[in-house]
């Protein structure tokens, strides 16, 4: 992806993300230079990956395959905090591929706008689409669906994926302001895609970051 179109990324969601009266902590805002400039009272941002977070998944059509993340907490799997949080927005027809969780445990919720589509499957033993039906629950409702069913969280409503439960989502009708909380999130080796995905994404840089990725954190931090 060009720098340019991820900082294009970043004004629109942030401009969206105000509509819909959703304030991003304070360090969302730091510049490059602000970043140079921080010690070891940002530590904890950049070791659990807090920010901004956006990616085609190797696609190189960010809204036909993309997501725009914003990690808000997240834990450490050996420490207290035990939980995580992000908001993401989804496009229309913006898929997020087929995916599952070893460890994470997640509720994905629609916080306003369109519909969010999810499609489940169970996973097999060799970590292939099972052809099984999968028990989810939809804010605290169990139901039996499946396999590959195709499930519509309207404005409000919540999906709760388990570990081993693969997962796509996409918006419908108009782009979708979507929740997450979860179990502590490691999306260096707690990401299991169906098909071949990069899950962050190469960067031409064509122009300065106006606000860095979580994967730009290494090249910045701590460097003047």
């Amino acid at each position: 992806m060009k720098r340019s179109r991820i900082n294009e990324i970043m004004r629109d969601a942030d401009v969206f993300l105000q509509r819909r009266q959703f304030l991003l902590p304070p360090f969302a805002y730091w510049t490059p230079q602000d970043w140079a400039q921080r010690g070891e009272e940002a530590r904890e941002i950049v070791d659990r990956r807090l920010g901004w977070d956006i990616t085609d998944f190797g696609s190189g059509d960010f809204e036909r395959i993309g997501l725009f993340v914003f990690t808000l907490r997240n834990g450490d799997p050996n420490g207290a905090k035990s939980y995580a949080e992000k908001i993401l927005v989804v496009n229309v027809d913006q898929v997020t591929p087929m995916h599952f969780h070893w460890a994470k445990m997640e509720d994905i919720i629609n916080r306003g706008g369109g519909d969010l589509a999810v499609k489940v499957y169970n996973s097999t033993a060799d970590e292939q689409l099972a052809d099984t039906d999968v028990t989810i629950s939809l804010d605290g409702v169990s139901r039996k669906v499946p396999a590959g069913d195709t499930l519509t969280l309207t404005p409000g409503e919540s999906i709760t994926i388990g570990p081993n439960c693969y997962h796509e989502f996409w918006g419908v009708g108009d782009r979708v302001l979507v929740g997450e909380v979860s179990k502590v999130n490691d999306d260096a080796t707690d990401n299991r895609f169906h098909g071949p995905v990069g899950r962050f994404p190469d960067i031409e840089e064509d122009e300065a970051p106006l606000h860095l990725l979580v994967n730009d954190y290494e090249r910045y931090y701590g460097t003047s």
